[in-house]
């Protein structure tokens, strides 16, 4: 068995996983008891600040948590079918969990805000059960080899199949499971069957059900998605025909355990491509238009190249790159970035072919459908007296890098350069551009360079864009001071290039420094600014908390018959639970947002499926007038009248419900009002607003029609008759 090894990097993934699992537990807990479901401002305040604490725990994590070690070789592998077509290996994680939980208990007696955050609330509930959960895990953990293997087979036009698959570490395994199944799911029988080798051989499919199978060998443990999956991979691994180890993409596979790996998946796109691929003539062109259907296989794996901790990626072609796939050039220099500020908070950088050529791919994919895809294009040229191709993307060389240096949303600071072959046509050929579009830049002069400003105006102020030609390069920018600032960089050689920033965290790669496209960002200050909407404080905070932050870099690289990715791993540091409660707050409220959406439309469905239900039952009182009338007799819920017809549920069916009263659930605020005449409500109208912009997106209603409708609008603050309901679409 490998021997384990100090915790480094390659643990990142696990930890952030866990971390989102005790952030969302956090959301939940701060949220159950809000009518309008919603984190307030100050729980949100209250959750950085725990991921604040968290921050050395997360560090005691990185220096005494042990991790498994790099695979080099894989046993379960060899195992595979022929017909495999998804791999994807782990480590087994359940010792380095067991001793995260363990850290992670002894840090609550010494922190008391993590404390008085486990121990009360939802947490003091919810808390123990998520620990039990991962010991139970860790429990079964140890039953099982190092490695953990997720596979799927295809043959033909059938679904494919997925098997799990690990080797058994110590017996016992058949018995622990379920019991562990149990405590953790007492309903688990009833999705699992649990079998040995000679139940697998007397088991009969139970009618009408599909359940996922357990199948436990002396050797191996594999789960399947039924009873005939799990049988055919049984009789695959009793033949032993070493299939999959033999074919090329298995020894595609094989190959990254070289050197050692920590994950590997992979996908044999070509097998995939035949089988499930487009179906008509046009779509199946269009592909082998873009080069695409040469596709070959896809893998990822993260691993250590030279010491250092990488993440790789590739997608491999059966020949040569072509079409679409053969777009980004081989690597090289990026010159454009000597231009990028050592303090942008993003840079995207690009090497493309010749864009002539690019130009003529788009046309002949744009015509292959439509004939006159380009006629648009031909009329647009000649309005503005210039031709796309010659006079403009001939004199560019293929280079392009997009910079942001600042988050402010009315001043933010870009800039763009693109590498020009004649400079002094290209400069033309703007200058035809403007005039035609009756827009003349204004020109001036510093340091022998020209200097172009445009002022273009809006509703709100005048917008400046910036340009110059130096050295070789089109500089763009958000204004003439951010061109020149680019341009004094360059020449002075204090850019991003000249920094020695980039080049410490670039993946380490055969090409050197030479890459085909490269993306820079700083990943707190862009966490903030995903951050900015939902709490500008806090953003601002995350960003003074930004000095030395490792930078993430990813390098792509066009190889003649792939496509390659690199990326390092910066390892975790204070700043991380930070970084990631940034990128996941926003998005769990967006989540969340969702999830109210389609509550509210279930809502207003049974709303209308009550009020018909109810004009059948009282017809002499038509419509129910509220949500009141619809609920219960909390005194006599069993006693049904005009007055409490008990056909929704007391949350919105309760006393207080009456007409003109807005009532809460889920995020969004309900009402029903009706036209009634001599006592008979012969319409009814049901509303439905968000609490807020934040709990909601949509405001819903519904008449006698019973169709639901939707408006996207600010919430409502007053309810809707039913000849303006019926102005708004309905929802499909």
């Amino acid at each position: 068995m490998n021997q384990a090894r100090p915790l480094r990097p390659r643990l990142g993934l696990l930890v952030q996983i866990l971390f989102i699992v005790t952030l969302i537990c956090f959301l939940t807990s701060a949220t159950t008891a809000q009518t309008a479901s919603e984190p307030s401002p100050e729980d949100v305040k209250k959750l950085t600040g725990l991921m604040t604490e968290m921050g050395p725990f997360f560090q005691k994590i990185y220096s005494r948590v042990q991790s498994p070690a790099p695979r080099n070789q894989s046993h379960l592998l060899p195992l595979l079918p022929e017909s495999t077509v998804l791999y994807a290996a782990f480590p087994n994680y359940g010792e380095t969990s067991h001793q995260v939980l363990t850290l992670f208990r002894e840090e609550l007696k010494e922190n008391a805000k993590l404390r008085a955050w486990w121990t009360q609330g939802e947490m003091a509930a919810e808390g123990p059960k998520i620990a039990t959960a991962l010991e139970k895990l860790c429990e079964l953990s140890e039953y099982l080899g190092d490695e953990i293997v997720i596979s799927a087979t295809s043959s033909g036009n059938a679904d494919p199949k997925f098997v799990l698959l690990a080797e058994v570490r110590k017996p016992g395994f058949k018995e622990a499971l379920p019991k562990i199944l149990k405590e953790l799911d007492p309903k688990s029988s009833k999705t699992f069957r649990v079998l040995d080798v000679a139940e697998l051989a007397a088991a009969k499919d139970a009618p009408g059900t599909d359940q996922a199978v357990v199948l436990v060998r002396p050797d191996f443990v594999a789960f399947g998605e039924n009873l005939a999956t799990i049988r055919t991979f049984n009789a695959s691994l009793d033949r032993n025909s070493q299939g999959f180890a033999s074919g090329d993409f298995g020894r595609r596979i094989a190959q990254e355990y070289e050197g050692g790996v920590t994950i590997v998946a992979g996908l044999d796109v070509q097998t995939v491509l035949k089988r499930h691929g487009p179906k008509d003539d046009q779509s199946r062109a269009t592909l082998e238009r873009t080069g695409f259907s040469d596709m070959k296989y896809l893998v990822w794996a993260h691993k250590t190249v030279n010491a250092h901790q990488t993440s790789q990626f590739e997608l491999s072609f059966t020949g040569p790159r072509r079409g679409i796939a053969a777009w980004l050039a081989a690597p090289g220099p990026i010159g454009s970035l000597g231009f990028v500020s050592p303090n942008a908070l993003i840079v995207a950088s690009l090497l493309l072919q010749d864009p002539p050529h690019i130009f003529d791919d788009v046309a002949g994919l744009a015509t292959a459908s439509n004939p006159k895809a380009m006629d648009s294009l031909d009329q647009m040229e000649q309005a503005l007296h210039l031709n796309l191709r010659h006079d403009l993307l001939a004199r560019l060389g293929g280079e392009i890098t997009v910079e942001l240096d600042t988050i402010a949303p009315q001043n933010p600071v870009w800039k763009v350069f693109l590498k020009t072959t004649d400079p002094p046509g290209l400069l033309e050929t703007l200058r035809t551009l403007f005039a035609a579009s009756r827009m003349m830049p204004v020109e001036s002069e510093q340091d022998g360079i020209s200097y172009y400003t445009l002022r273009i105006p809006n509703a709100n102020k005048t917008m400046e864009i910036g340009y110059a030609i130096a050295d070789g390069y089109l500089v763009v920018a958000s204004s003439r001071d951010a061109v020149a600032d680019a341009i004094r960089l360059h020449r002075g050689g204090e850019s991003l290039a000249k920094s020695g920033k980039l080049a410490t965290y670039l993946p380490q790669s055969a090409s050197g420094t030479d890459v085909s496209a490269l993306l820079y960002e700083d990943p707190i200050a862009m966490a903030a600014l995903n951050l900015q909407r939902i709490s500008p404080e806090l953003a601002n905070s995350l960003i003074q908390r930004s000095v030395d932050a490792p930078p993430t870099v990813m390098a792509f690289y066009g190889d003649e018959s792939a496509l390659r990715e690199a990326s390092g791993s910066s390892g975790l540091d204070v700043t991380t639970p930070l970084i990631v409660s940034a990128i996941a707050i926003p998005n769990l409220l967006r989540a969340r947002m969702a999830a109210n959406d389609s509550s509210a439309v279930a809502i207003v469905r049974t709303a209308n499926t009550a009020e018909i239900t109810y004009e059948a039952t009282y017809p002499q009182n038509g419509y129910a007038p509220d949500f009141a009338a619809l609920g219960s007799n909390p005194a006599q819920p069993n006693d049904y009248s005009p007055q409490h017809a008990g056909l929704i549920e007391s949350t919105l069916g309760n006393p207080t419900c009456t007409a003109g009263t807005w009532c809460v659930k889920s995020g969004y605020r309900f009402t029903i009002t009706t036209a009634c005449k001599l006592q008979k409500c012969r319409e009814y109208v049901v509303t439905a607003t968000p609490v807020s912009s934040s709990t909601g997106t949509r405001n819903f209603c519904s008449t006698s029609d019973a169709v639901v409708r939707f408006q996207l609008a600010s919430p409502l603050n007053s309810p809707l008759r039913a000849a303006e309901c019926r102005t708004w679409p309905p929802l499909k």
